[in-house]
């Protein structure tokens, strides 16, 4: 009578994890529709957000334009727990507080990144020393007394003296730090695709680490009950101790994975924060989709239209201009400037007005500008060999970012239309097997953490290939915190314009 007792719980044990209401491989196999392959998470309807003129003058170029997407709708699943996040009465006011879209990282970034004010500030450096340099000599003016010991022969004059800028020196300056001016509004839209890029890519990553979660949740509720009937089949002398320790082996590496995904969360939420330039980003629910089909890309068609559309490229461009423009600067160097002093007073010797006129300019006969000259030209061809140096290092980044959206890409078609497929009917039939006496408890535990780990696989291949199109998108560009060269100039060509020597 004892031994049917254990027979009957085990019999109600196997129902239950068979039934509709219980975490099994039924509901992984009919999951929901925001679990489901190639479905979407339930949408309401789109947030409005008005945005700051900062903001509305940060969105990208229409390459890049951003897509505000909507908040989940209360039917989508509860949010989970994570590291870091803060305890609410009410957990789903919260969410549609907190949650966060890809789009609202990006404006917070554009309008926060330190680089980005950095770069805006040494712009106007730049066009400061434009200014500068094309501004003409102020005059001279003074007084002169000549033979001031003899009052009956002393002369007294005004006068006023003026440097005459010859060669279009102070037209070729302003040129010159024009397409400096314009290198840095370049480096400044360079920058912001590098923001942009790095923005994306830790969101996605940050993005995959938060289905990961959820997909470790559904299936923690799984393992619970999977021990459990261990367990029950142990005391029924129905199962062996290998049972239960395989199938608390099971539960550990989920709670395992279950942790180590809050982690690269928290990891990838910092990195977030920092690219946003704030201090004080919460944690909070990401509101996005990962990739399921994406196109497939022409590699050399890619990196043609890449090279051509290049903000960094095009920032080298600029560079090459300013060299060319200051090569030419320099060849007028030579053309000297002419110095006019021109004086009126009174000679109390002749009781008469006198006036005095002086011209001058210094002879180009041992400096004529040769050793700038020359430098002027090497620093030309280093610039035409920059923009070729860019256009290989964009084709080298391109290569390494392709390998990986085509691995990608190939491992989420395989997962979604071969491996998860075979993984849940494989499930299903071990189900039925053990059901129907054919197969022992260890073949479900296997056939169930194959499926687990195919659903995880799948969407960490999601996320590779949506980083790797997020660099695909950026020009391959990254790097929204590294250190900014300063290339705004400075005005010393001013300085050689009226130095002449």
């Amino acid at each position: 009578m004892k031994l049917s007792r254990h027979t009957l719980r085990i019999a109600l044990a196997l129902t239950a994890i068979g039934s509709p209401g219980c975490l099994s491989s039924r509901q992984f196999a009919h999951r929901p529709a925001w679990m489901a392959l190639g479905s979407e998470v339930p949408r309401s309807e789109p947030r409005q957000r008005e945005l700051t003129e900062v903001e509305q003058r940060s969105v990208p170029s229409p390459q890049g334009k951003l897509v505000e997407e909507p908040p989940q709708s209360p039917d989508s699943p509860s949010p989970f727990k994570l590291v870091g996040y803060t305890e609410l009465g009410n957990q789903e006011e919260a969410v549609a507080q907190s949650a966060m879209t890809l789009g609202d990282f990006e404006s917070i970034a554009l309008a926060n990144n330190p680089t980005l004010r950095e770069l805006a500030f040494t712009t106007q450096k730049a066009a400061g020393y434009r200014n500068q340099v094309g501004l003409r000599a102020n005059p001279v003016v003074g007084y002169q007394g000549v033979q001031l010991a003899d009052k009956s022969t002393d002369q007294h004059t005004a006068f006023i003296e003026q440097e005459i800028v010859r060669g279009g020196k102070l037209e070729l300056n302003c040129r010159v730090l024009n397409e400096a001016l314009r290198a840095q509004l370049l480096e400044l839209e360079t920058q912001r695709w590098r923001v942009t890029t790095d923005i994306r890519s830790k969101f996605y990553q940050a993005l995959t680490a938060q289905r990961r979660i959820e997909l470790i949740q559904e299936f923690q509720g799984v393992a619970d009950k999977e021990l459990e009937l261990a367990e029950l089949r142990k005391k029924a002398l129905e199962g062996s101790q290998i049972d239960v320790l395989q199938a608390k082996v099971q539960k550990n590496e989920i709670d395992l994975a279950h942790q180590q995904a809050q982690v690269s969360f928290a990891a990838a939420w910092r990195e977030l924060a920092a690219m946003t330039g704030t201090r004080h980003l919460s944690p909070s629910r990401l509101i996005g989709e990962l990739p399921i089909e994406v196109e497939q890309l022409q590699w050399s068609s890619v990196a043609e239209s890449t090279i051509q559309s290049s903000p960094e490229r095009q920032v080298a461009q600029a560079r090459v201009s300013q060299a060319r423009a200051n090569l030419e600067r320099q060849t007028a160097q030579p053309i000297s400037n002419l110095t006019v002093l021109m004086a009126a007073g009174v000679d109390n010797g002749t009781n008469s007005g006198l006036m005095n006129l002086q011209v001058g300019a210094p002879l180009p006969v041992f400096n004529q500008n040769q050793g700038n000259i020359a430098a002027a030209r090497a620093e030309y061809c280093r610039a035409v060999t920059e923009v070729e140096r860019i256009e290989n290092s964009i084709r080298a980044r391109l290569g390494a970012v392709s390998q990986q959206y085509d691995a990608s890409m190939a491992a989420v078609k395989s997962y979604a239309e071969q491996i998860l497929p075979s993984a849940e009917e494989s499930l299903q039939l071990a189900e039925l097997a053990y059901k129907a006496g054919e197969t022992n408890f260890i073949q479900v535990l296997v056939a169930r953490r194959t499926y687990f780990d195919s659903n995880l696989q799948y969407v960490l291949a999601q996320g590779q290939l949506a980083q790797a199109k997020a660099l695909v998108d950026g020009f391959v560009l990254a790097g929204g915190l590294d250190a900014i060269d300063d290339q705004s100039g400075d005005d010393s060509l001013r300085g050689l314009t009226f130095s002449q020597q």
